[in-house]
Protein backbone atom coordinates (compact mmCIF):
# COMPACT_ATOMS: atom_id res chain seq x y z
CA UNK A 1 0.00 0.00 0.00
CA UNK A 2 2.72 2.34 0.94
CA UNK A 3 4.31 1.30 -2.19
CA UNK A 4 1.37 2.59 -4.26
CA UNK A 5 1.05 5.93 -2.21
CA UNK A 6 4.69 6.86 -2.64
CA UNK A 7 4.01 6.17 -6.80
CA UNK A 8 1.32 7.96 -7.09
CA UNK A 9 2.56 10.69 -4.82
CA UNK A 10 5.78 10.25 -7.38
CA UNK A 11 3.05 10.53 -10.26
CA UNK A 12 1.56 13.68 -9.02
CA UNK A 13 4.72 15.79 -8.30
CA UNK A 14 5.56 15.27 -12.14
CA UNK A 15 2.31 16.17 -12.89
CA UNK A 16 1.93 19.65 -11.11
CA UNK A 17 5.58 20.48 -12.08
CA UNK A 18 4.64 19.77 -15.91
CA UNK A 19 1.42 21.80 -15.53
CA UNK A 20 3.46 24.67 -13.71
CA UNK A 21 6.21 24.54 -16.19
CA UNK A 22 3.41 24.87 -19.17
CA UNK A 23 2.02 27.98 -17.57
CA UNK A 24 5.19 29.91 -16.93
CA UNK A 25 6.25 29.28 -20.15
CA UNK A 26 2.64 30.32 -22.08
CA UNK A 27 3.00 33.37 -19.22
CA UNK A 28 6.22 34.56 -20.70
CA UNK A 29 6.02 33.23 -24.35
CA UNK A 30 2.43 34.63 -24.88
CA UNK A 31 2.03 38.27 -25.36
CA UNK A 32 -0.01 40.44 -23.39
CA UNK A 33 -0.81 42.21 -26.51
CA UNK A 34 -1.46 40.60 -29.90
CA UNK A 35 -2.45 40.83 -33.76
CA UNK A 36 -4.36 38.73 -35.57
CA UNK A 37 -5.37 38.93 -39.35
CA UNK A 38 -9.72 39.25 -40.41
CA UNK A 39 -10.36 35.50 -41.18
CA UNK A 40 -8.10 33.86 -39.31
CA UNK A 41 -8.21 32.15 -35.87
CA UNK A 42 -5.63 32.98 -32.96
CA UNK A 43 -3.49 30.63 -32.44
CA UNK A 44 -1.41 30.34 -29.60
CA UNK A 45 -0.38 26.18 -29.56
CA UNK A 46 -2.58 23.48 -28.93
CA UNK A 47 -1.75 23.19 -25.04
CA UNK A 48 -3.21 26.49 -24.62
CA UNK A 49 -7.06 27.61 -25.91
CA UNK A 50 -8.26 31.44 -26.01
CA UNK A 51 -11.81 32.25 -24.97
CA UNK A 52 -13.31 36.08 -25.71
CA UNK A 53 -14.23 37.72 -22.73
CA UNK A 54 -14.40 41.50 -24.15
CA UNK A 55 -15.11 43.36 -26.74
CA UNK A 56 -13.18 46.50 -26.82
CA UNK A 57 -14.44 48.36 -30.46
CA UNK A 58 -16.34 46.53 -33.44
CA UNK A 59 -19.29 44.33 -33.79
CA UNK A 60 -20.86 42.48 -30.94
CA UNK A 61 -18.75 39.39 -31.86
CA UNK A 62 -15.81 38.60 -31.03
CA UNK A 63 -14.87 37.25 -34.27
CA UNK A 64 -16.16 40.16 -35.96
CA UNK A 65 -14.36 42.89 -33.29
CA UNK A 66 -11.21 45.43 -34.46
CA UNK A 67 -10.37 44.92 -30.64
CA UNK A 68 -11.00 42.44 -27.92
CA UNK A 69 -9.75 40.62 -25.10
CA UNK A 70 -9.40 37.04 -24.77
CA UNK A 71 -8.88 34.19 -21.54
CA UNK A 72 -5.89 32.14 -22.29
CA UNK A 73 -6.23 28.64 -20.37
CA UNK A 74 -3.74 25.75 -20.49
CA UNK A 75 -5.96 22.61 -21.57
CA UNK A 76 -8.81 24.55 -21.29
CA UNK A 77 -8.59 24.54 -17.26
CA UNK A 78 -5.84 26.41 -15.85
CA UNK A 79 -6.00 30.50 -16.37
CA UNK A 80 -2.69 31.58 -17.67
CA UNK A 81 -3.80 35.32 -18.48
CA UNK A 82 -5.91 38.04 -20.73
CA UNK A 83 -4.63 39.15 -23.47
CA UNK A 84 -5.68 42.32 -25.74
CA UNK A 85 -6.12 41.08 -29.79
CA UNK A 86 -6.32 43.71 -32.56
CA UNK A 87 -7.86 42.24 -35.76
CA UNK A 88 -6.57 43.80 -39.13
CA UNK A 89 -6.36 43.08 -42.82
CA UNK A 90 -4.04 41.13 -43.87
CA UNK A 91 -1.02 43.83 -45.58
CA UNK A 92 0.26 43.31 -49.06
CA UNK A 93 3.45 44.65 -49.85
CA UNK A 94 6.80 44.01 -52.83
CA UNK A 95 9.07 42.95 -51.22
CA UNK A 96 13.08 44.81 -51.97
CA UNK A 97 16.14 43.11 -52.58
CA UNK A 98 18.15 46.54 -54.21
CA UNK A 99 20.10 48.43 -52.67
CA UNK A 100 19.58 52.28 -52.48
CA UNK A 101 21.38 55.39 -51.74
CA UNK A 102 20.76 57.75 -48.38
CA UNK A 103 21.46 61.42 -48.32
CA UNK A 104 19.85 62.18 -44.80
CA UNK A 105 19.90 66.02 -43.38
CA UNK A 106 19.73 66.38 -39.64
CA UNK A 107 17.17 68.69 -37.77
CA UNK A 108 19.75 70.99 -36.28
CA UNK A 109 23.67 70.24 -36.17
CA UNK A 110 24.94 67.23 -33.95
CA UNK A 111 27.97 67.55 -31.95
CA UNK A 112 30.42 64.81 -32.23
CA UNK A 113 33.25 66.28 -30.72
CA UNK A 114 34.27 68.92 -28.03
CA UNK A 115 38.10 70.24 -28.43
CA UNK A 116 40.12 73.21 -26.69
CA UNK A 117 40.94 75.90 -28.93
CA UNK A 118 44.20 77.97 -28.51
CA UNK A 119 44.18 81.18 -28.15
CA UNK A 120 46.64 83.73 -26.84
CA UNK A 121 46.37 83.35 -23.43
CA UNK A 122 46.63 79.41 -23.51
CA UNK A 123 44.01 77.19 -24.66
CA UNK A 124 39.91 77.03 -23.58
CA UNK A 125 37.06 75.24 -23.98
CA UNK A 126 34.33 77.14 -24.41
CA UNK A 127 31.78 73.90 -25.51
CA UNK A 128 32.67 72.10 -22.00
CA UNK A 129 32.72 75.25 -20.25
CA UNK A 130 28.48 75.37 -22.01
CA UNK A 131 27.75 71.95 -20.76
CA UNK A 132 27.90 70.16 -24.30
CA UNK A 133 27.97 67.00 -24.38
CA UNK A 134 28.90 64.81 -27.67
CA UNK A 135 25.64 63.61 -29.33
CA UNK A 136 23.85 67.12 -28.49
CA UNK A 137 21.68 68.55 -30.90
CA UNK A 138 22.17 72.57 -31.40
CA UNK A 139 18.77 73.79 -32.48
CA UNK A 140 19.29 77.49 -32.53
CA UNK A 141 21.96 80.29 -31.40
CA UNK A 142 20.35 83.49 -30.62
CA UNK A 143 16.97 82.30 -31.96
CA UNK A 144 18.59 81.53 -35.10
CA UNK A 145 17.50 77.98 -36.96
CA UNK A 146 20.84 76.08 -37.39
CA UNK A 147 20.55 73.58 -40.15
CA UNK A 148 24.04 73.49 -41.22
CA UNK A 149 27.97 73.82 -40.02
CA UNK A 150 28.75 76.70 -41.72
CA UNK A 151 25.63 78.66 -40.25
CA UNK A 152 27.17 78.03 -36.88
CA UNK A 153 30.51 79.07 -37.49
CA UNK A 154 29.68 82.42 -39.02
CA UNK A 155 27.53 82.85 -35.80
CA UNK A 156 30.55 82.78 -33.56
CA UNK A 157 32.90 84.68 -35.53
CA UNK A 158 30.74 87.25 -35.74
CA UNK A 159 30.21 87.45 -32.37
CA UNK A 160 32.79 89.13 -31.67
CA UNK A 161 33.57 87.28 -27.82
CA UNK A 162 30.01 87.98 -26.89
CA UNK A 163 27.94 85.41 -24.81
CA UNK A 164 25.39 83.58 -26.81
CA UNK A 165 22.17 81.82 -25.92
CA UNK A 166 21.85 78.26 -27.29
CA UNK A 167 19.30 76.10 -27.93
CA UNK A 168 20.40 72.04 -27.74
CA UNK A 169 17.97 68.68 -27.97
CA UNK A 170 19.24 66.03 -25.76
CA UNK A 171 17.65 62.99 -25.17
CA UNK A 172 14.71 64.52 -26.68
CA UNK A 173 14.42 67.22 -24.11
CA UNK A 174 15.01 70.74 -25.11
CA UNK A 175 17.40 72.85 -23.44
CA UNK A 176 18.55 76.05 -22.92
CA UNK A 177 21.92 77.20 -22.59
CA UNK A 178 25.26 79.90 -22.77
CA UNK A 179 28.39 79.67 -25.19
CA UNK A 180 30.62 82.23 -25.28
CA UNK A 181 32.95 82.31 -28.34
CA UNK A 182 37.08 82.47 -27.30
CA UNK A 183 39.25 84.82 -29.95
CA UNK A 184 42.06 81.86 -31.18
CA UNK A 185 45.53 82.40 -32.38
CA UNK A 186 44.24 82.61 -35.88
CA UNK A 187 42.61 85.93 -34.93
CA UNK A 188 38.75 84.17 -35.60
CA UNK A 189 36.22 83.28 -32.59
CA UNK A 190 35.78 79.85 -32.41
CA UNK A 191 33.46 77.37 -29.83
CA UNK A 192 35.93 74.12 -30.49
CA UNK A 193 32.99 72.33 -31.41
CA UNK A 194 33.03 69.35 -34.45
CA UNK A 195 29.91 69.23 -35.70
CA UNK A 196 27.42 67.38 -37.98
CA UNK A 197 24.64 68.40 -40.50
CA UNK A 198 24.58 65.11 -42.57
CA UNK A 199 25.02 61.90 -43.78
CA UNK A 200 25.15 59.35 -46.71
CA UNK A 201 25.62 55.60 -47.26
CA UNK A 202 23.63 52.73 -48.86
CA UNK A 203 21.38 50.24 -47.45
CA UNK A 204 18.90 47.58 -48.48
CA UNK A 205 14.75 48.37 -49.45
CA UNK A 206 13.06 45.83 -47.73
CA UNK A 207 9.62 46.74 -49.12
CA UNK A 208 7.23 48.98 -50.64
CA UNK A 209 3.60 49.69 -51.22
CA UNK A 210 2.77 49.59 -55.16
CA UNK A 211 -0.39 51.49 -54.58
CA UNK A 212 1.38 55.05 -53.03
CA UNK A 213 5.11 54.30 -53.35
CA UNK A 214 5.78 54.21 -49.40
CA UNK A 215 8.66 52.10 -48.83
CA UNK A 216 10.86 50.98 -45.65
CA UNK A 217 14.59 50.04 -45.82
CA UNK A 218 17.54 49.03 -43.46
CA UNK A 219 15.24 47.79 -40.20
CA UNK A 220 17.50 49.56 -37.98
CA UNK A 221 18.27 53.72 -38.18
CA UNK A 222 20.75 55.85 -39.40
CA UNK A 223 23.05 56.48 -36.47
CA UNK A 224 25.90 59.08 -36.25
CA UNK A 225 28.95 57.20 -36.27
CA UNK A 226 31.12 59.33 -33.68
CA UNK A 227 28.19 59.45 -31.08
CA UNK A 228 26.14 56.37 -31.74
CA UNK A 229 23.34 58.79 -31.95
CA UNK A 230 20.02 58.61 -33.88
CA UNK A 231 20.45 61.04 -36.72
CA UNK A 232 17.83 63.61 -36.09
CA UNK A 233 16.08 63.86 -39.70
CA UNK A 234 15.24 67.33 -41.20
CA UNK A 235 14.83 65.84 -44.46
CA UNK A 236 16.61 63.07 -46.99
CA UNK A 237 16.61 61.79 -50.18
CA UNK A 238 16.53 58.39 -51.88
CA UNK A 239 18.99 57.91 -54.61
CA UNK A 240 19.47 54.81 -56.96
CA UNK A 241 23.22 53.01 -56.38
CA UNK A 242 24.54 50.10 -57.71
CA UNK A 243 27.23 47.70 -55.67
CA UNK A 244 30.77 47.71 -57.62
CA UNK A 245 32.16 45.38 -55.52
CA UNK A 246 32.51 43.97 -51.66
CA UNK A 247 34.85 43.79 -48.62
CA UNK A 248 34.39 40.12 -47.51
CA UNK A 249 33.96 40.10 -43.54
CA UNK A 250 35.42 37.36 -41.08
CA UNK A 251 35.29 36.48 -37.86
CA UNK A 252 35.46 40.15 -36.22
CA UNK A 253 35.51 42.42 -38.69
CA UNK A 254 31.99 43.40 -40.96
CA UNK A 255 32.05 42.95 -44.54
CA UNK A 256 31.11 46.12 -46.33
CA UNK A 257 29.66 46.35 -49.93
CA UNK A 258 30.81 49.41 -51.72
CA UNK A 259 28.28 51.08 -53.83
CA UNK A 260 28.11 54.41 -56.12
CA UNK A 261 24.93 56.66 -56.58
CA UNK A 262 23.68 57.35 -59.57
CA UNK A 263 22.69 61.20 -60.33
CA UNK A 264 19.08 62.23 -59.41
CA UNK A 265 17.28 61.63 -56.27
CA UNK A 266 14.24 58.52 -56.55
CA UNK A 267 12.18 59.81 -53.58
CA UNK A 268 12.24 61.67 -50.14
CA UNK A 269 12.75 59.86 -46.74
CA UNK A 270 10.57 60.88 -43.82
CA UNK A 271 11.53 59.12 -40.98
CA UNK A 272 14.75 57.72 -39.49
CA UNK A 273 13.71 55.24 -36.56
CA UNK A 274 15.16 52.51 -34.47
CA UNK A 275 13.29 49.74 -36.69
CA UNK A 276 14.14 51.55 -39.98
CA UNK A 277 14.05 54.64 -42.64
CA UNK A 278 11.18 55.05 -44.47
CA UNK A 279 9.63 57.42 -47.23
CA UNK A 280 8.19 57.93 -50.31
CA UNK A 281 9.39 56.90 -54.37
CA UNK A 282 8.47 58.70 -56.86
CA UNK A 283 10.14 55.94 -59.17
CA UNK A 284 8.88 51.97 -58.46
CA UNK A 285 6.96 49.50 -60.05
CA UNK A 286 3.22 49.58 -59.58
CA UNK A 287 2.59 46.56 -61.47
CA UNK A 288 5.02 44.15 -59.09
CA UNK A 289 4.35 41.08 -57.24
CA UNK A 290 3.09 41.22 -53.35
CA UNK A 291 3.27 39.01 -50.99
CA UNK A 292 1.69 39.23 -47.58
CA UNK A 293 3.35 40.15 -44.64
CA UNK A 294 2.94 37.89 -41.24
CA UNK A 295 2.30 38.62 -38.22
CA UNK A 296 4.65 38.57 -35.36
CA UNK A 297 3.15 34.82 -34.00
CA UNK A 298 3.18 33.26 -37.66
CA UNK A 299 7.33 33.66 -37.80
CA UNK A 300 9.00 30.59 -36.94
CA UNK A 301 11.99 28.79 -36.26
CA UNK A 302 13.06 27.12 -39.52
CA UNK A 303 14.56 27.69 -43.47
CA UNK A 304 13.91 31.06 -45.21
CA UNK A 305 15.02 33.30 -47.96
CA UNK A 306 16.63 36.26 -48.01
CA UNK A 307 16.70 38.45 -50.87
CA UNK A 308 19.53 40.89 -51.60
CA UNK A 309 22.23 42.70 -53.85
CA UNK A 310 25.70 42.16 -53.55
CA UNK A 311 26.74 42.48 -56.67
CA UNK A 312 26.39 44.00 -60.52
CA UNK A 313 23.67 41.01 -60.97
CA UNK A 314 20.90 42.93 -58.91
CA UNK A 315 18.37 41.41 -56.36
CA UNK A 316 18.91 37.26 -55.86
CA UNK A 317 17.47 34.73 -53.25
CA UNK A 318 19.59 33.44 -50.90
CA UNK A 319 19.41 30.27 -48.28
CA UNK A 320 19.46 31.12 -44.57
CA UNK A 321 17.79 30.08 -41.27
CA UNK A 322 15.95 31.17 -38.84
CA UNK A 323 17.62 29.64 -35.43
CA UNK A 324 15.53 32.13 -32.54
CA UNK A 325 12.58 33.62 -32.69
CA UNK A 326 12.29 36.31 -29.66
CA UNK A 327 9.16 36.87 -27.93
CA UNK A 328 6.35 38.67 -29.64
CA UNK A 329 7.38 41.47 -26.19
CA UNK A 330 10.69 41.60 -27.06
CA UNK A 331 10.59 45.19 -27.86
CA UNK A 332 10.66 46.69 -31.83
CA UNK A 333 14.26 45.47 -32.94
CA UNK A 334 16.46 42.57 -33.14
CA UNK A 335 13.39 39.85 -32.88
CA UNK A 336 15.24 36.77 -34.39
CA UNK A 337 18.49 35.95 -35.23
CA UNK A 338 19.26 34.34 -38.55
CA UNK A 339 21.70 32.54 -40.22
CA UNK A 340 23.16 32.21 -43.89
CA UNK A 341 23.48 28.80 -45.27
CA UNK A 342 24.01 29.33 -48.91
CA UNK A 343 27.20 28.94 -50.15
CA UNK A 344 27.34 31.16 -52.79
CA UNK A 345 26.57 34.06 -50.47
CA UNK A 346 29.55 32.95 -48.35
CA UNK A 347 31.58 32.77 -50.89
CA UNK A 348 30.82 36.20 -52.15
CA UNK A 349 30.64 38.14 -48.49
CA UNK A 350 31.61 35.72 -46.25
CA UNK A 351 28.12 36.45 -44.86
CA UNK A 352 26.01 39.38 -43.50
CA UNK A 353 28.10 42.65 -44.17
CA UNK A 354 27.49 46.30 -43.85
CA UNK A 355 24.85 47.21 -46.92
CA UNK A 356 23.04 44.45 -46.59
CA UNK A 357 20.60 45.80 -43.42
CA UNK A 358 17.47 45.94 -44.80
CA UNK A 359 17.43 42.41 -46.75
CA UNK A 360 13.65 40.91 -46.73
CA UNK A 361 13.14 37.36 -45.14
CA UNK A 362 10.88 35.52 -46.85
CA UNK A 363 9.00 32.45 -45.13
CA UNK A 364 6.02 30.23 -46.08
CA UNK A 365 5.43 32.53 -49.02
CA UNK A 366 5.15 35.30 -46.48
CA UNK A 367 7.80 38.85 -45.89
CA UNK A 368 8.51 37.64 -41.67
CA UNK A 369 11.18 40.39 -41.44
CA UNK A 370 14.16 41.88 -42.24
CA UNK A 371 17.96 41.25 -41.77
CA UNK A 372 19.94 43.82 -39.80
CA UNK A 373 23.00 43.28 -37.52
CA UNK A 374 25.85 40.68 -38.29
CA UNK A 375 27.30 38.99 -35.20
CA UNK A 376 31.00 40.04 -35.38
CA UNK A 377 32.42 36.36 -34.36
CA UNK A 378 30.43 34.68 -36.89
CA UNK A 379 29.44 36.85 -39.99
CA UNK A 380 27.23 34.46 -40.96
CA UNK A 381 24.73 34.80 -38.16
CA UNK A 382 23.05 37.99 -37.18
CA UNK A 383 20.04 39.29 -35.75
CA UNK A 384 16.61 40.47 -37.63
CA UNK A 385 13.32 42.69 -37.52
CA UNK A 386 9.58 41.56 -37.99
CA UNK A 387 8.09 43.00 -41.04
CA UNK A 388 5.16 44.13 -38.83
CA UNK A 389 7.18 45.85 -36.76
CA UNK A 390 8.76 48.11 -39.81
CA UNK A 391 4.60 48.14 -41.45
CA UNK A 392 3.54 49.94 -37.99
CA UNK A 393 5.69 52.87 -38.59
CA UNK A 394 5.54 53.40 -41.85
CA UNK A 395 2.04 53.73 -41.18
CA UNK A 396 2.98 57.20 -39.44
CA UNK A 397 4.14 58.54 -43.26
CA UNK A 398 0.49 59.56 -44.51
CA UNK A 399 -0.06 61.83 -41.61
CA UNK A 400 3.22 63.19 -42.05
CA UNK A 401 2.57 63.90 -46.21
CA UNK A 402 -0.72 65.49 -45.39
CA UNK A 403 1.26 67.82 -42.75
CA UNK A 404 3.54 68.95 -45.31
CA UNK A 405 1.20 69.14 -47.96
CA UNK A 406 -0.99 71.85 -45.68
Amino acid sequence: MRKCIRVFSVICFFAVSAILMFLMIGYVRIPDVMTVSEFDEMNVGKTYVCQTLTTISGRNSGAGADEYVTSIKLFNIFPIKDAKVTVTQRKYVVPGGNVFGIRLYTKGVMVIRIDEVTTPSGSQSPGKLAGLKEGDMIISVEGVTITRNKELSKIFADSKGKMLKMQIERDGQIKEIEITPVLSDDSSYKGGLWIRDSTAGIGTVTWYDRTNGVFAGLGHAVCDVDTGEIMPLAGGDVVEATVNGCYKGTAGSAGELCGVFSSGAIGELYINSSTGVYGVMNKFEKSANVLPVALKQEVKEGAVKIICTVDENGPEYYDAEITKVFSANSGTQRNLTIKITDTRLIEKTGGIVQGMSGSPIIQNGMLVGAVTHVFLDDCTEGYGIFAENMLNTAENISTMEERKAS
